[in-house]
């Protein structure tokens, strides 16, 4: 096992990890920027590091300064943690060249992953469902031949990266040109790469995610499935195991395609295979995130299994001591508590945290790097908190996170947490039979006075994750 890692990241995950570190007896070197100098993730850890002002460019997406940052503090391994350099095969590939371990998949896979087509082509030798589309990169005179077969409505999607930049709903032949122009530029501007493919929009659809952990050498443990359908503009902000849509045949379906994925493709550590699920029941690949998840602590309450320590574990060369299906038991969802003013179409909150009280009791969790006095600076993600509950049943694991969400309390920053009790509050949410234009939909009704709990109709392309 390694003695000394650097994390390479800011905010709650680097206080999760450095946690997770402190546990196993290794001494955490963290990384900061100017912005970050009194963060707790600088405080929590042996060892700090500055590595540059408050850009992100300019500090935590500086490879030659993060590397620098671990050769010089003796370190033998990275991890990335999400977001960043999470998914940077260029930074996997610097860590392996200055000897440090990589926590994470090798550089090879991840740029495998990175690109949809690619990920897709390995997909199907893998005899991982697909959502009907083309198989590459579309011309326009190919997409206008292909698409009456594929069936309106389409997506057009970015070959080269996600996030919803360069996607757009074709509901007919009449909007195609326009709409392959317009989505062509924006991939162009986000990713340098203005090539695009096509594929069937599912609607309505689930976001269903499986969670494996994989050692490289064959040994691959699934470990269920996150529902993730509660979503804003490719941003999830509820999440919750078990999904209430998966019967335990299409669970164990969707568990067994995740297992021949990482076989197939020499996956190694922590990754989260995403799915669209129909509403007959079948599902679709979608991407393999390559990283922890935001959402990792649904399934270690849902598992108990620390993904972390895995991670530790698998990079340090030690095989899965379990493989094939990880045991689970109870339910567990996850409300992700952003500074953003939900009145102001989500708009970032920036600014000093007055005062916190953080929920307690049987079955809470909340993982945040937040406290009173800490800036809540505008140069990154929102994200200030995941509270996590966990109770024996999914109403009684709703009524525990209306309670816990009911004694957080933050003053100074405006915040998510009236609409997360919002969400969980909603018929449709308790029901289980949401999504992912559900959320959409719910904002609309709510800031036009309408009743959120309403069943609405379906919007028409499904909500992906971004961060």
């Amino acid at each position: 096992m390694f003695t000394r890692v650097l994390v390479a990241n800011r905010g709650e995950i680097a206080v999760r990890v450095i946690r997770a570190l402190r546990e196993l007896g290794i001494e955490a070197v963290a990384v900061y920027s100017t912005a970050d100098r009194d963060a707790l993730h600088v405080r929590l850890a042996d060892r700090a590091v500055c590595i540059g002002p408050p850009s992100p460019a300019e500090s935590y997406l500086n490879i030659a300064s993060v590397v620098a940052a671990a050769e010089t503090t003796g370190c033998q391994a990275v991890h990335p943690g999400y977001g960043f350099l999470a998914e940077n095969p260029v930074f996997a590939r610097a860590c392996a060249e200055n000897d440090l371990v990589f926590i994470g998949p090798t550089a090879e896979v991840m740029a495998r992953m990175g690109d949809k087509v690619q990920a897709k082509a390995a997909m199907r030798e893998a005899g991982v469902p697909l959502v009907p589309g083309t198989e590459g990169a579309t011309t326009l005179a190919q997409a206008r031949e292909l698409a009456p077969g594929i069936g309106f409505p389409i997506l057009l999607k970015a070959a080269a990266g996600g996030g919803g930049r360069g996607m757009r709903l074709v509901s007919s032949p009449d909007d195609l040109d326009s709409a392959f122009a317009t989505a062509s530029a924006e991939a162009d501007a986000a990713f340098g790469d203005g090539s695009l493919y096509v594929e069937k929009a599912l609607v309505p659809a689930r976001h269903v995610e499986i969670q494996v952990l994989a050692d490289g050498t064959g040994g691959v443990l699934t470990l269920g499935e996150r529902e993730c359908s509660i979503q804003r503009r490719h941003q999830k902000l509820v999440e919750e195991s078990p999904s209430p849509a998966l019967t335990p045949e299409t669970r164990e379906a969707m568990e067994d395609a995740a297992e021949r994925a990482c076989i197939a493709t020499g996956y190694a550590n922590a990754g989260t295979l995403e799915f669209l699920l129909g509403e007959d029941g079948a599902f679709y690949f979608i991407e393999l995130n390559a990283r922890l998840q935001v959402e990792h602590p649904v399934t270690e309450q849902v598992t108990g299994i620390d993904l972390v320590r895995e991670q530790l574990r698998i990079a340090a060369g030690e095989p899965l001591p379990l493989t094939g299906r990880a045991p689970r038991a109870g339910h567990a969802i996850e409300m992700r508590i952003n500074a953003e003013d939900p009145t102001q179409a989500f708009a970032p909150s920036p600014g000093r945290i007055e005062r916190l009280r953080v929920p307690g009791g049987p079955g809470v969790r909340l993982d945040t790097h937040v406290e009173a006095g800490t800036v809540v600076s505008p140069h990154y993600d929102s994200l200030i908190a995941k509270l996590i509950v966990w109770d024996a049943g999914r109403p009684a694991a709703i009524a525990r996170g209306l309670r816990a969400l009911g004694e957080l309390e933050i003053e100074g920053v405006t915040t998510t947490r009236e609409f997360a009790l919002d969400v969980l509050r909603s018929d449709v949410f308790a029901s289980g039979e949401y999504t992912t234009s559900y959320l959409d939909e719910h904002i609309s009704r709510r800031l036009d006075g309408g009743d959120p709990g309403a069943e609405v109709p379906a919007s028409p392309a499904p909500e992906r994750d971004g961060a």
